[in-house]
């Protein structure tokens, strides 16, 4: 499979948890570059691979896995109609060789580490398997609606494009851009009305307040 072209303009935006089909049509009259499908049975924004394939197209298609095997995510990347797999199990780096480098989004979480010298290093050691990177609040798993301390990631130079993400709403997304300069944003639960749920509105305010 060729590799997905990721745009080239900043800030990249990412709106993860899609469920419904009006929601992905708001995504792409929005003009977000990727969408996010969680193959995870105890997100409540959980959907199966064939329903994903069911959903509208709205930017490079990114599906989130935490437990499943490489073997696994190859499989359900082809059945969903995926670009783009955002690992979120700690996996090491022949996982991301298996599922292919250049379709691998590698989560990290930077409040697990001691100092920002010290992600640096695993970020270096995993940006030859990796197409990006996401860092994400909390110390593993995702979806916990909590902000990152943004200060803290001041001056992170990473060799792959990264998104923030962690609890972000229309009203902090500038703030987040101005403070720690990060490639895009991954948006959720700020934009819903409840988990799957996404409000065209919110959508809307948070892509303009990216100066998008």
């Amino acid at each position: 499979m060729a590799s997905p072209k990721i745009p080239e303009h900043r800030p990249l935006i990412k709106v993860c948890g899609m469920t419904r089909a009006e929601d992905l049509k708001a995504c792409r009259e929005a003009g977000v570059d990727l969408t996010g499908f969680i193959f995870h049975p105890e997100s409540p924004r959980h959907v199966t691979p064939e329903q994903a394939a069911g959903l509208p197209r709205a930017g490079l298609r990114v599906g989130v896995f935490v437990s499943q095997s490489a073997e696994e995510v190859r499989e359900i990347m082809n059945t969903a109609d995926l670009d783009l797999a955002q690992l979120h199990g700690k996996q090491d780096e022949e996982f991301c060789r298996a599922v292919g480098k250049e379709r691998v989004i590698r989560v990290f979480w930077p409040a697990g580490y001691d100092s920002v010298k010290e992600l640096n290093r695993d970020l270096t050691r995993f940006a030859p398997v990796c197409r990006m990177f996401l860092l994400d609040s909390g110390t593993g798993g995702g979806g916990h609606g909590t902000a990152i301390d943004w200060s803290g990631l001041q001056g992170l130079e990473t060799e792959r494009p990264w998104l923030l993400a962690g609890g972000l709403t229309p009203g902090t997304v500038a703030e987040a851009l101005r403070t720690c300069s990060p490639d895009g944003l991954d948006l959720n639960s700020g934009l819903e009305s409840s988990p799957g749920c996404k409000e065209v509105e919110l959508l809307r305010t948070a892509v303009k307040a990216s100066g998008r």
